[in-house]
Parts: C-alpha cells; sequence; structure tokens
C-alpha cells in the first residue's frame, strides 16, 4: 500500500514550528524595552534596559534555533530541492531589492540637502562650520578594504563550485579578517569624527548612511563567519551551497553601496569642505 503521506512533489512545506511566534513577541518586548528606556527619565532606566535586553536575548536566541533548523532541513532532511532552492533566490533577490531602497532613502535624504542647501545652514554645502572627511585618508582605506574582500569572497565561491574545500576556507577566512577590519578602522573614524550626529543636517545624514552600511557590514562578516564554521564542518557542495551563495550576494551588495557613499558622501559632498586633519 502506498504511503498516504509520502513526498511526491519538488516542494518544501514547513512543518510547525514555535520561532515565527517566539521571534515575534521578542521582538516586541524588544521595542517595548527600547521605547520605554528612551524616554526614561533620569534614575528610572534600569528596568526599561532589563526588558529590552531581555528582548533582545530572545531575538538573538530565535534566530540561532531557526536557522539552525534551516541547515538541518538543508544538509540531512533533504528538503531543499533544486525548485526550493531557487525559490529561496528568489526571495534573497527580493530581500536586497528591499535593502537597496532602504539605502535609497538616505541617500535621498543627503543630496536633497546637498543639492538644495537652504539659509539655516548657510546656503551652502558642506554647511558653515563643518569640517569633513579626507575621502583619501581613512575613507580610501576602507574603500580598498572592502574591494579586496570582495575578491576573497569570489575566490572562496570559485573554489567552492571546484570542489576545492581548502580554498573555500581560506578564502573565507580572508573575507571575514578584512570585514572585521573595516569595521575597526570604521570604528576608529566614528571615535574622532570632527562632528556629532546632532551637529546638523550633514551629520545626521552622514551618520545615518554610513552607519546603517556599517551595521550591514557587520551582519555580512557575521553572516560569512557563520558560513566559515559550516565549511570547516564539510557543508556545502558544489550544486548545493545557497546558504553560502546569499551570504556572497550580500557581500557584494555592501561593496557596491560603499562605492556609492565614497563618492558621494565622502569625496563629492565634502568637496569644497574644510578638510578634517586631526
Amino acid at each position: 500500500m502506498a504511503d498516504a503521506h509520502a513526498k511526491n512533489h519538488d516542494y518544501h512545506l514547513v512543518d510547525p514550528s514555535p520561532w515565527p511566534a517566539v521571534g515575534a513577541l521578542s521582538a516586541f518586548i524588544m521595542a517595548i524595552g527600547a521605547v520605554t528606556w528612551m524616554h526614561a527619565e533620569e534614575g528610572a532606566a534600569l528596568i526599561p534596559s532589563i526588558v529590552f535586553f531581555v528582548g533582545l536575548a530572545g531575538v538573538l536566541y530565535t534566530m540561532l534555533v531557526w536557522w539552525r533548523d534551516v541547515i538541518d532541513e538543508a544538509e540531512h532532511k533533504g528538503y531543499h530541492t533544486p525548485v526550493v532552492q531557487l525559490h529561496h533566490r528568489y526571495g534573497m533577490i527580493l530581500f536586497i531589492a528591499s535593502e537597496v531602497m532602504f539605502f535609497v532613502a538616505w541617500f535621498w535624504a543627503f543630496f536633497g540637502a546637498a543639492l538644495y542647501p537652504n539659509e539655516a545652514i548657510g546656503g551652502t554645502w558642506p554647511p558653515e562650520g563643518i569640517e569633513v572627511f579626507d575621502p583619501w585618508h581613512l575613507p580610501f582605506v576602507n574603500t580598498v578594504i572592502l574591494l579586496l574582500s570582495g575578491t576573497t569572497v569570489t575566490w572562496a565561491h570559485h573554489a567552492l563550485k571546484e570542489g576545492d574545500r581548502k580554498g573555500l576556507i581560506n578564502g573565507l577566512i580572508c573575507t571575514v579578517i578584512l570585514g572585521a577590519l573595516f569595521s575597526c578602522v570604521q570604528a576608529y573614524e566614528y571615535i574622532y569624527a570632527p562632528f556629532g550626529f546632532t551637529d546638523g543636517i550633514y551629520a545626521s545624514t552622514f551618520f545615518m548612511a554610513t552607519g546603517f552600511h556599517g551595521f550591514h557590514v557587520f551582519v555580512g562578516t557575521i553572516f560569512l563567519l557563520v558560513c566559515l564554521i559550516r565549511a570547516a564542518k564539510g557543508h556545502f557542495s558544489p550544486d548545493h551551497h545557497f546558504g553560502f551563495e546569499a551570504a556572497a550576494w550580500y557581500w557584494h551588495f555592501v561593496d557596491v553601496v560603499w562605492l556609492f557613499l565614497f563618492i558621494c558622501i565622502y569625496w563629492w559632498g565634502g568637496a569644497g569642505g574644510v578638510i578634517h586633519h586631526g
């Protein structure tokens, strides 16, 4: 007798999981904690901060166990058929497209202020009293670092497709190190920035655009680090490696956004301004 529950299709019908509900509840708790913490009076921030970190711990735990389940579905249960992998690729493409529009908002704000500076900022761009970064100093160093990391992740990708696991691991090690180095250089730049977040429209748009990009670099570095750990455990094969492919796509997206940031904000956006030499 045929098994009524036998799988006779290429699709993955996901088993019931508690993680969407747990993740949503944790995110809600974290949001409540963050909002109340921001509005708490001096000396009354302890409880809101605890609520925030409890929610954050729940979100991080949900991410860990949910991704663990997805990896198990791919590596051990065989649920990620070619059709499912194709749909995962569609999903990643749509996610990156949404991230592009996210950064469009910050570029829009920057160009809106830079192309039409009002009298409140002196009618000039950069605004009067603002010292800008020398684009050919730390920003250029970070540009070289990210472009180099793009080549190392491509090296890892080609090694994987050729079945060279040693090349895959070495390429990922280099990429993770370069990603961490980029974050360190940017942190140093922020520490010694000649302006603060509240110092007008230039500072606000600068920190929002470059700061969110820095966050994406941090996330991408973790993404690639997880891929490195999985590669060391023997995961991925030349014809089944969407987890790595998604990380590589995301990293290339981060690279391209940085090129726009470097050209538009550091170089063009600071042209004519007073260079900070501190």
